[in-house]
């Protein structure tokens, strides 16, 4: 399999790109980023690509990929409706658009969040964009998941970007973790969101809208 993925840089893509090399079915990887990983890898190539918004300078190398790992998300926190949707929407849609030309076979797998507004009018901003991105990308003439995770516990020394998530697991500790093996059906981890991403990605899902209690029966 040759995957696609957004966003490794981030937690989540750290840990969907960990399971992706360690999968010996994951033939290759392509990181589309605007900064490198940092990771050296045979498995692994990456493309270094400033405007999210458009991608057309990409195509030649954007064709053959069996599946995408759309990981790439920032916290509302603090951000205007506006940017927040350029970077939550605009952005996604932008690089699925393309793929979906290029790629009309591929499986297209979006980590959006718990909470998320399917009908693109409730009072919260960051669940309506999460909303209305979800249902463009399930319009597109791809194979199309949607991941709704609640809590995310990373494992394997993967560390959040956000300085706030990263003091917050720092004061919890252990207890996150503690958690997900108490209430699987309400937290997960970057581990088992990589390999539930690649077992979809093989032999898909009987429901396009992943929920977190989803996510731990895959």
């Amino acid at each position: 399999m040759k995957v696609l993925l957004f966003g490794a840089t981030g937690m989540v893509g750290q840990g969907v790109l960990r399971e992706c090399l360690l999968d010996p079915g994951v033939e290759s990887v392509v990181s589309v980023a605007r900064s490198a990983t940092g990771q050296s890898h045979p498995k692994l190539r990456e493309l270094l690509h400033s405007d999210f918004l458009d991608f057309s300078g990409l195509e030649s190398q954007l064709t053959g990929f069996d599946a995408c790992f759309f990981c790439l998300g920032v916290s509302s926190a603090g951000m205007t409706e506006e940017s927040y949707q350029r970077i939550t929407y605009s952005f996604t849609m932008a690089a699925a658009r393309v793929l979906a030309k290029l790629n009309p076979a591929m499986t297209f797998i979006y980590v959006s969040g718990a909470g998320t507004d399917s009908s693109e009018h409730g009072r919260s901003m960051w669940a309506r964009v999460k909303g209305k991105t979800e249902n463009e990308l399930l319009r597109l003439p791809f194979r199309a998941f949607m991941l709704r995770p609640g809590l995310i516990v990373p494992l394997h020394g993967i560390k959040s970007k956000t300085k706030l998530y990263r003091v917050l697991y720092m004061l919890l500790g252990p207890v996150p973790l503690w958690l997900y093996r108490l209430f699987p059906k309400y937290v997960t981890t970057t581990e088992r969101l990589g390999r539930v991403m690649l077992q979809i990605a093989r032999t898909g899902y009987p429901k396009s809208v992943l929920e977190t209690d989803d996510i731990s029966q895959v």
